[in-house]
């Protein structure tokens, strides 16, 4: 298993190897099987033409009257029933391709890759254990690898009471105001109502999708929203504030809110001093000290110190 909590992926990323042993063997044996068909077909057209020169001898000899028509039939009937194997054999030969195809997939299903590009949230299996997408789960069976989430398709869902539904209409602007962050009120918009109501809640489903994205939002995050009339947009939507962020990997913090990054320029580290805010997942505000381009190291060694010689690591 190659993929943790909170780890970025991206489309076709391998996240994890099944055990092959089994889909290996499938795969050798469907190979066997598809070169010795493939021998019977060499085999049968080679004995087609060893019958044809038969019939054509057997024919020959019935012009002279040597032999009897019965034998020139009985040769012409083992033609045809060799170009009548030889049509089965190369039948048979499409089989086995088919099925040494289905069993390469079946080893490539082996490997898991990211379906799309996110973020890893959860990572349900271990190495060792059994994965059976229809198993109830439990034990050392999992129903899945892991749990990633596209953080470019984060919303909100929220019920609202239907006696106000018909206030709600689509592309409506919402303020949208996270519980995490109670000063910062987002921009956001009514992406659609879900066209069902909720017979015991007395409620509608409606989805709202935000104006702009942030480093902040994370899935299941509580959120409050104000549906708003579209001339109250403009004064009620207050953009975010500006923040520079930083892996927290990057940060050595020292006492109440300060903390050391070290940032990389021509070639070398340089020690900066800054004031550290909030922290978000592996993230963390940073108030002063570092300016938006900024190149900064993230997990620097301890030895690491100021105007040493640095590199560039480029990603495997």
């Amino acid at each position: 298993v190659y993929v943790d909590e909170g780890m970025s992926v991206s489309r076709g990323q391998v996240l994890a190897r099944l055990d092959d042993s089994t889909a290996q063997a499938a795969l050798a044996l469907s190979e066997a099987v598809l070169a010795s068909v493939r021998t019977r077909l060499i085999e049968t057209e080679v004995r087609i033409r060893e019958a044809e020169v038969a019939l054509g001898r057997q024919q020959r000899l019935a012009t002279e009257r040597l032999v009897a028509i019965a034998d020139v039939d009985t040769a012409a009937a083992q033609v045809d029933a060799l170009r009548a194997r030889l049509e089965a054999a190369r039948q048979d030969v499409l089989v086995a391709e088919r099925q040494v195809g289905v069993r390469r997939t079946d080893l490539d299903d082996t490997v898991i890759r990211a379906p799309f590009s996110g973020k890893a949230v959860s990572k349900d299996a271990q190495p060792g254990e059994m994965v059976s997408p229809i198993s109830a789960g439990g034990g050392f069976t999992r129903t899945g690898i892991c749990t990633i989430v596209d953080m470019t398709s984060l919303e909100i869902e929220v019920d609202v009471n239907e006696s106000y539904i018909t206030r709600i209409s689509d592309r409506q602007p919402v303020r949208a105001v996270l519980d995490a962050y109670p000063d910062w009120s987002m921009p956001a918009h009514v992406i659609t109502t879900v066209p069902t109501a909720d017979r015991q809640k007395a409620t509608v489903l409606v989805r709202i999708g935000f104006d702009a994205l942030d480093a902040r939002l994370l899935p299941d995050m509580g959120v409050k929203v104000t549906f708003l009339k579209p001339e109250q947009a403009p004064a009620a939507t207050a953009a975010a504030p500006r923040t520079l962020w930083v892996p927290a990997t990057a940060v050595r913090r020292g006492s109440g809110s300060d903390g050391v990054v070290f940032v990389t320029g021509a070639g070398r580290a340089t020690r900066r001093p800054v004031q550290l805010g909030r922290t978000s997942g592996d993230a963390v505000e940073v108030r002063s000290g570092l300016s938006a381009g900024d190149r900064v190291i993230v997990g620097a060694p301890a030895e690491l110190t100021d105007g040493m010689l640095v590199a560039e690591a480029t990603r495997p």
